[in-house]
């Protein structure tokens, strides 16, 4: 039986760095399962030809990788400016509302616009405001309607247009402002398999999510972004109301005290495994290596942690998108996440609640294929609950197959940590099908004859269709 790279998967951000179809090639032959789309840097053209080159290639190398479109979502930014400004520490500072082309220096004080004018609603004094991801933290002295004026707590260079953070402070920002509304037609008319909602608040946003796809015709699944307080204050909500979860490292550690990040995420990835559904750990997994050809031991321990918490996903920012060792990346990930599964004591989830006769079935069926040598999982599912509920059980050691006959599908399961998925047909005949799945395995190198494979399938018996486990040698 081959062996898998990992069992936990791999998300790449394409970009510049990973665009043409040669890189594409190689990062699905080193086992990338998600292409991540990051709508903050990307326009609807490229959009489209990416999609299409992805989809291309992934047919051609019959493996065809999921494609997540990651909607910019609300933001506050600094306005524009000519060139970039000189703040000393103590200097005083004023984010106002309206567009200033070069910030003038009032009485020594710079008028530093701000996109979002209900902002002062949400301000008081003794707040803390954060600018350029973090890097210039300001204290807030007073607020007015058309002022907030703000003292500078170190030395710092700000440039245009930086990100504004506002630790521990609700904005009343939309969930999804009219720029996601209209990327998500696009990714719509795209086909893509997953949205990805940034800044996710709470399990409102996700069905006011939902309603808007489906009413634009399209089925695929949310994977909701935890980058604030509010998200991790309303995370069980959350998760029970998305289809996957992502912890975005980035923001959320600028939201939240650095020292709670790994906590929160630890939490997570445990309430995820608990309701079932997939988690993903993003941003600085590899970021050394944007420029360096290996890791610094740090971010070595980072994966390795996330790893071994038990995360579906590891994702991919900017070392896939502008990096220069794009594929050196996945390639190393692989590494790292292979010899830590290796090390990760063969027990099955005892958190996951199944309820379902056929869900309960599937903790025999992993348990079993544990156990013995060279032997597989087969699931076969139209909704891809059952495969879910496979991989959230965490069978290490045990490769997990999955065939559905639902086109999209197949993409989607990609996401689910361990599973590798197929598009069959499905005969009337449970017997049929599963030879057809057989036979599909063996054409893709996947199992050699002689090797054993658990199937929870149905069977005919007594003109009644039964669920059941079955044991199978590859050749029989």
């Amino acid at each position: 039986m081959r062996s898998f790279p990992r069992h936990t998967k791999v998300i790449a951000t394409i970009g510049p760095a990973s665009e043409s179809e040669e890189v594409i090639a190689k990062l699905l032959k080193s086992h990338v399962d998600v292409f991540r789309i990051n709508m903050a840097h990307a326009d609807h053209q490229w959009v489209k030809q990416i999609t299409k080159r992805i989809r291309k290639v992934g047919q051609e190398m019959n493996r065809e990788p999921a494609v997540m479109m990651d909607v910019k979502g609300p933001e506050i930014r600094t306005g524009y400016l000519h060139d970039p400004v000189e703040l000393k520490k103590n200097d005083s500072l004023d984010l106002i509302f309206v567009a200033q082309p070069s910030p003038p220096l009032i009485d020594g004080i710079w008028q530093i616009e701000v996109n979002y004018d209900k902002l002062p609603d949400h301000i008081t004094s003794g707040d803390i405001i954060l600018l350029d991801n973090g890097l210039i933290p300001l204290d807030v002295i007073h607020s007015s309607p058309t002022c907030i004026r703000c003292k500078v707590k170190q030395d710092a260079i700000l440039k245009s247009r930086r990100h504004v953070n506002l630790p521990g402070i609700e904005t009343g920002l939309p969930s999804l402002t009219e720029k996601d509304r209209k990327d998500s037609i696009l990714g719509i008319e795209c086909a893509h398999d997953y949205f990805a909602l940034s800044f996710t608040r709470d399990a409102d946003s996700i069905d006011l999510f939902r309603s808007f796809l489906k009413e634009n015709g399209s089925d695929a699944q949310i994977i909701a972004k935890i980058e604030d307080h509010k998200g991790v204050q309303n995370i069980e909500e959350i998760i029970k109301a998305t289809d996957a979860l992502m912890v975005a490292r980035g923001d959320l550690g600028i939201e939240c005290a650095f020292e709670d990040l790994p906590i929160i995420q630890k939490r997570t990835v445990g309430s995820c495994l608990a309701a079932g559904k997939p988690v993903i750990i993003a941003t600085h997994m590899l970021e050394s290596m944007i420029e360096s050809p290996v890791p610094t031991r740090a971010e070595v321990s980072d994966v390795a942690n996330a790893v071994n918490e038990g995360a579906d996903c590891i994702m991919l920012s900017g070392e896939t998108t502008t990096g220069k060792y794009p594929v050196d990346c996945v390639q190393m990930l692989n590494r790292i996440a292979h010899r830590i599964e290796e090390d990760i004591e063969p027990t099955l989830t005892e958190e996951l609640k199944l309820f379902r006769p056929k869900a309960k079935m599937l903790r025999s069926a992993a348990l079993l294929a544990m156990r013995m040598e060279n032997a597989a999982v087969l699931v076969f599912t139209r909704s891809g609950d059952l495969a879910a509920k496979l991989g959230a059980l965490r069978p290490y050691g045990a490769p997990l197959f999955a065939f559905t006959d639902v086109d999209g599908l197949h993409r989607r399961l990609r996401l689910i940590w361990g599973i590798e998925p197929f598009l069959i047909e499905f005969s009337q005949d449970p017997e049929v099908t599963i030879q057809i799945a057989i036979r599909k395995l063996l054409d893709c190198g996947w199992v050699d004859q002689g090797d054993q494979l658990v199937t929870v399938t149905n069977v005919f018996a007594h003109d009644k269709v039964v669920e059941s486990i079955q044991l199978r040698e590859v050749g029989d």
